[in-house]
């Protein structure tokens, strides 16, 4: 008995360890970029390794939103403007769209809907990078490149907020909706006055995943955008690194930056994330 107990007690105190190493793995990156962002150019290349910044300075971040006129090529506030106006209006779009697509795969019976759920779903297995060139094909013979339709309308093609949406709604009991109808409801009324007020939760995790998703986006968006105007802040923030010098600080306290607005969201609605994620992987069929 007593060596089953030391048994359970040394792979508690092993679980505890492997967790605190995965933390630090995680976090180190994270305190290492915050400090970087408070030093000065000199002290960051100095080693060893200091992670207190001695002294503090604010002017990395200062540096991000004063005009240089060394450097009139770094519309920053105009970068800031483009990534929020692009994850604004991709996330709005996205929940609209996936909302109802998946109230349809959820609630209606047409022809094909196991069919196309399943093709649809299956595009979630394809990695988004190789579509990058039939997808840069179609926004150039739109003419959409170097515009904010190249970075808004492709993304509300993907499947995963409808696969999302779908799977919550199906957690949802019917006799919600039979009351809504028997009152007199339409199937529409049903959607936008039943439906959508229990599915907040989801709602809001689905508005974060793709603000997030958006406001961090990268690689289609250097192939896209070619005017130093049209930038968004995160491919905005690599002229500061250039071929034989680089601008440290100010890439850190970019990155702090535009890491803020999510990290606060996240934090006041994380409950509301762990419910309606937990809800829609119980309630998949």
């Amino acid at each position: 008995m007593q060596s089953r107990r030391r048994g359970l007690a040394g792979g508690t105190l092993s679980g505890y360890g492997l967790l605190l190493l995965l933390t630090f793995l995680i976090l180190f990156p994270v305190v290492w970029i915050i400090a970087q962002s408070f030093m000065q150019e000199a002290q960051i290349y100095r080693w060893p390794i200091n992670f207190i910044p001695s002294p503090a300075t604010f002017q990395n971040y200062a540096n991000l939103f004063i005009y240089r006129p060394d450097r009139p090529d770094l519309p920053i506030a105009r970068w800031l403007f483009n990534s929020a106006f692009v994850s604004t209006s991709v996330t709005v779009l996205i929940l609209t769209v996936a909302s109802m697509a998946g109230y349809a795969f959820a609630r209606f019976e047409f022809p094909g809907k196991t069919f196309f759920f399943y093709l649809f779903g299956a595009s979630l297995l394809i990695p988004s990078q190789i579509t990058f060139i039939p997808s840069f094909l179609i926004v150039r013979a739109f003419g959409w490149i170097d515009t904010y339709h190249a970075l808004i309308w492709p993304p509300i093609a993907g499947f995963f907020g409808v696969f999302f949406l779908r799977q919550f709604f199906l957690t949802i009991p019917r006799d919600f909706e039979d009351a809504a109808i028997i009152d007199g409801c339409s199937r529409w009324g049903v959607f936008r006055h039943v439906i959508l007020p229990l599915s907040t939760s989801a709602m809001v995790t689905l508005a974060i995943f793709t603000f997030l998703g958006a406001w961090n986006d990268f690689v289609w968006t250097l192939i896209v955008l070619n005017s130093n105007e049209m930038r968004t802040l995160t491919v905005g923030l690599t002229i500061f690194n250039g071929e034989y010098w680089s601008e440290q600080g100010i890439i850190m306290a970019g990155a702090v930056f535009t890491s803020l607005p999510i990290v606060i969201v996240f934090l006041f609605l994380q409950k509301r994330i762990s419910e309606s994620v937990l809800l829609a992987g119980i309630g998949g069929r």
